[in-house]
C-alpha cells in the first residue's frame, strides 16, 4: 500500500514508519526536516514542509495515497488544511489523538465516552487547551475524511522517547539511594511505542474505523490489536 505519514521521524511516527517499511509498504513522510532528516534514506520518500506555517507544497498534487497516518495534528486547522491539500487523494485517515480528549468529569472512560467540547474559535494554545483541541481535531477528521480511525493513547514509552518520561525512572532506581516517586497507588496505563506504531499501521492497512483507546490491560490487548512481536 501507499502510505503517507504526516510527521514520522521522531518517536511514535518513527516506529510506525519503520514497521511500514519492514512490511513492504511504499512510504512517504511529510515533515519539517528538523528531526532525523535522513531517516531510512533511499527507503522512504521524504517530503519537506511545515504544517504550522501552512506549507504543504511538497504534497499538494500528483500522488494518491491509500491511507494517511497523522501523528502531529494538534489543532483542527491542521486537519482542515491537510484535507484541502489532499483533495480526495487519500483513502482512510488515521489520527493519533489522546485520552486527554475525554471530558474529565467522568470517573472512567471508554471509546464511546463524551469528549471535551470544542474550544472557542481561533484558540490554538496547545499547552492550555490540549485536550479540547485534540477533541476538536477528532471532529475535524470525522467531518473531512471518509474512513477515519482515531487512536487515543495515554502514556507512551519506549525507544527514541524525546521526553524520557518513563525510562528515566528505571535508570534512576537502578542508581539506588533515596528517590522521590509518584504515589504508587495511583493508576497509570502505558503502551510501548512499538505496539502503538504497529496498531497505527494496522488501522491504515485494514478496514479499521472508529475510536480506539491506545492502551489496554493484558486481558484485552489482543482484542485491540495492540500486540507486538518485535
Amino acid at each position: 500500500m501507499r502510505l503517507l505519514f504526516i510527521g514520522g521521524t521522531s518517536f511514535i511516527g518513527r516506529h510506525a514508519v519503520e514497521l511500514a517499511v519492514d512490511d513492504g509498504h511504499e512510504v512517504t513522510v511529510f515533515h519539517r526536516g528538523r528531526t532525523n532528516p535522513g531517516l531510512l534514506a533511499g527507503k522512504i520518500d521524504h517530503r519537506i514542509g511545515d504544517r504550522d506555517a501552512g506549507d504543504y507544497a511538497s504534497i499538494d498534487e500528483g500522488v494518491w495515497w491509500d491511507a494517511v497516518i497523522d501523528v502531529c495534528a494538534y489543532v483542527p486547522r491542521h486537519v482542515h488544511q491537510l484535507a484541502d491539500v489532499l483533495g480526495g487523494r487519500a483513502g482512510r485517515y488515521v489520527q493519533v489523538s489522546s485520552v486527554s480528549a475525554y471530558d474529565p468529569a467522568q470517573a472512567t472512560v471508554h471509546e464511546d465516552s463524551p469528549l471535551y467540547e470544542d474550544p472557542a474559535a481561533g484558540i490554538e494554545d496547545v499547552s492550555a487547551f490540549y485536550g479540547p483541541l485534540k477533541a476538536a481535531c477528532e471532529r475535524a477528521a470525522a467531518a473531512r475524511f471518509g474512513e477515519v480511525a482515531l487512536v487515543r493513547p495515554a502514556y507512551v514509552c519506549g525507544p527514541y522517547d524525546p521526553t524520557d518520561s518513563f525510562t528515566y525512572w528505571v535508570r534512576r532506581m537502578a542508581e539506588g539511594g533515596e528517590v522521590v516517586v509518584p504515589d504508587a497507588s495511583a493508576p497509570m496505563q502505558i503502551i510501548d511505542v512499538r505496539d502503538l506504531g504497529a496498531f497505527l499501521v494496522r488501522c491504515a492497512t485494514t478496514a479499521a474505523a472508529g475510536a480506539f483507546d491506545g492502551g489496554a490491560g493484558p486481558a484485552d490487548s489482543a482484542e485491540l490489536g495492540i500486540v507486538s512481536d518485535r
